[in-house]
């Protein structure tokens, strides 16, 4: 399985990488891109790609290929979508397939390179999906009155001897991944403020997700972490960690939690009506217990919603641009392989 997944992202950001090297000779005509790539265009201010003025280019597919952010394990995700994706492949008449993406970039590259058609993203990582994969956010989870929010939480064990902040200065801290808003890009912006600036007061570790970050807090892997506090939550609840082992030490203000987003060149047609299929959707009671209480997709914009992520993103030093996207890509990728190598290490030796 593992084997098969690697081939699906090698190919993915291939893909992708052709992609990269071939823009659009009609997108160069653009009268506006904002921070798009070269391959869309946002003439309509939006903050998001233009659906293809082109119909050819328009994709109607008869399996619709959806993912979720790996924001845990993500074979979690499979079963837990279960129903949705059942109810979806009945709602737009087509068969509907999860695929269970590895990394915050691998899902961003499979969607540029056209085969991932509807996917939720992971808050920072969403920037990087419209401006670089022509994502459109239109749901997020939530509930009757609103979306559902989160926090930067900062996780210590219970039994540390640290109770602010500035208590972990020359520490080993762990952040989740370069493109996470809660586990990389608001403690690097928000930190400062309290006395604590990752990379000057503590080496950053990434760990490579925020259930990874807590776990390893827990096994005194790491001193602290920064972690989304619905993941946290969840965590809890399913028993994977216990509440009286950490303590949370440090919380910020509410970020709008992952996004649900299309392709920009499907179907008009199509994606109206699979738009309606995710708003008209309510949660089981199983989802609804995994997803603290949420029971369905509340609509949004990236325009309004989104404001205050890219906010972060730029007051981090690390714009939702090409250049950013390739560094953080090329972070990511390093730091998956180092992990790789250190399991390796750590198996017994025959």
């Amino acid at each position: 399985m593992r084997r098969t997944t690697s081939l699906f992202l090698g190919i993915f950001a291939a893909a992708a990488g052709l992609a990269l090297m071939a823009p659009d000779a009609a997108a160069q005509a653009c009268k506006n891109r904002g921070d798009l790539d070269t391959i869309y265009c946002d003439d309509n201010n939006d903050l998001v790609a233009d659906v293809p003025s082109d119909k050819k280019k328009l994709k109607n597919p008869s399996t619709i290929v959806f993912a979720y952010t790996p924001v845990e394990d993500p074979a979690i995700y499979a079963n837990i979508f279960k129903p949705f994706t059942d109810y979806l492949a009945k709602c737009t008449a087509k068969k509907v397939v999860y695929y269970p993406v590895q990394s915050n970039s691998a899902e961003i590259e499979a969607m540029r390179s056209g085969r991932l058609h509807v996917a939720g993203f992971s808050s920072g990582p969403t920037g990087f999906a419209v401006n670089m994969a022509g994502a459109i956010p239109f749901a997020a989870k939530g509930n009757e009155k609103e979306f559902r929010a989160y926090h930067l939480a900062f996780v210590v064990k219970a039994d540390s001897p640290y109770q602010k902040l500035t208590d972990l200065k020359g520490k080993k801290v762990a952040h989740t991944a370069a493109s996470s808003n809660s586990g990389n890009l608001a403690p690097r912006a928000l930190f400062p403020n309290e006395g604590l600036a990752p990379e000057k007061d503590y080496q950053v570790v990434y760990s490579g997700g925020h259930d990874k970050s807590a776990l390893g807090v827990v096994a005194g892997d790491f001193d602290g972490a920064p972690v989304a506090s619905d993941v946290l939550e969840r965590m809890i609840v399913r028993g994977n960690i216990k509440q009286e082992q950490i303590r949370v030490i440090y919380r910020s203000a509410p970020f709008p939690t992952s996004s649900f987003a299309y392709a920009h060149d499907l179907d008009p047609a199509l994606a109206e009506k699979m738009k309606k299929c995710f708003y008209d959707y309510r949660f089981p009671a199983e989802m609804t217990k995994e997803f603290n209480g949420d029971d369905r997709f509340y609509p949004i914009t990236y325009k309004k919603e989104w404001e205050v992520i890219r906010t972060v993103a730029a007051a981090s030093g690390t714009p939702y641009n090409k250049a950013q996207y390739e560094k953080e890509t090329a972070q990511e990728k390093a730091d998956e392989m180092k992990r790789a190598q250190q399991k390796l290490q750590q198996q017994p030796k025959k």
